[in-house]
C-alpha cells in the first residue's frame, strides 16, 4: 500500500475513534484527495462513535450528515466555502423542504452547485444521503 494510502487509513482511523468521522458502511473511502480537490463520499447520518444512524428522520439525519461533513471539511483544512458540488440523495423527496431548510443553514452565498436526487432506497435505511467536491485554494 502507498505510504499516501497509509497516511489517509491511519488518519480516518484516529478520526473515527475520535468521534468526529463515521466509518465508512462498505469498501470505500470516507474521502480521498487529490491535487487539492476534495471528493467525501455521500454521508448519511451515522453517529459516529456508535456506527448507527441518528433517530428522530431526516432532520436529525441531515444535521448529523452536514455535523459528519463539517469535521471532514476541518480535518483536511477545508470549510464550507469550499465547497463547489452538492449531491443530496433522498428516499422521499417529500423531505425536500426540511432537508433544505437545514442545509441553508450551513451554507452562504456564492452556494456551492446542487442536485437533489430521489432514489428508492438508501444504506441502513437512511431518508438523506449527501455528497461533496471541495477544492483547496491556490493548489
Amino acid at each position: 500500500m502507498p505510504l499516501s494510502a497509509l497516511f489517509w487509513e491511519a488518519r480516518l482511523k484516529r478520526d473515527s475513534v475520535s468521534g468526529r468521522i463515521p466509518l465508512p458502511v462498505g469498501p470505500y473511502s470516507v474521502f480521498r484527495e487529490s491535487d487539492g480537490w476534495f471528493f467525501i463520499s455521500g454521508q448519511i447520518g451515522l453517529d459516529p462513535l456508535s456506527g448507527e444512524l441518528v433517530s428522530g428522520g431526516v432532520g436529525e439525519e441531515t444535521s448529523q450528515i452536514l455535523s459528519n461533513i463539517s469535521n471532514i471539511l476541518r480535518e483536511s483544512g477545508l470549510e464550507w466555502d469550499n465547497c463547489l458540488k452538492v449531491t443530496i440523495y433522498l428516499a422521499d423527496m417529500g423531505d425536500f423542504q426540511v432537508v433544505n431548510e437545514i442545509y441553508g443553514k450551513a451554507f452562504s452565498a456564492p452556494y456551492p452547485a446542487r442536485s437533489t436526487v430521489g432514489v428508492k432506497a438508501l444504506p441502513k435505511g437512511a431518508r438523506v444521503e449527501v455528497e461533496v467536491i471541495a477544492r483547496k485554494p491556490g493548489i
